[in-house]
């Protein structure tokens, strides 16, 4: 896997490109300098952790024969204070689903990529991040 990183301006902005072209801008807050015309890095963490156990979620669940009609992720994370580097310390996730869903199988579905399956809550868990979560179906 690579990854190609580009400064777009004179402070903070940068493309990032993976192989197959697909691109994603990040930049600094106005209140650090940047010029905010992009994601932070630290977030972008966080979208990855949606992205990741929401790709494992819909594919264990069409496994398992359920309709997914909607699918929404919060994310809701806390960072350490007065530290640098400032990790994530905790992080809350609220998975939103609708359609023909069985709850238990949405449950064990989120159980199995939160425990299992995402290679990104593991990496936050392994650097200390308390990650909990909960799951609504059809609410």
């Amino acid at each position: 896997m690579r990854i190609e990183l580009k400064q777009l301006d004179n402070a903070f902005h940068f493309e990032a490109k993976d192989e197959s072209g697909h691109s994603v801008h990040m930049d600094a807050g106005k209140d650090t300098g940047g010029n905010d015309k992009g994601v932070r890095p630290m977030q972008m963490l966080l979208m990855g952790l949606g992205g990741c156990s929401a790709i494992d979620i819909v594919m264990i669940l069409k496994k398992q024969k359920q309709v997914v009609e909607s699918f929404e992720i919060s994310i809701d994370g806390e960072r350490e204070e007065g530290k640098d580097p400032s990790l994530w310390k905790t992080i809350q996730i609220h998975f939103k689903l609708k359609g023909q869903i069985e709850k238990e199988k949405a449950e064990r579905a989120v159980a199995l990529s939160m425990t299992k399956y995402c290679s990104v809550s593991k990496t936050l868990e392994i650097a200390g991040a308390a990650i909990t979560y909960k799951v609504s179906v059809n609410e």
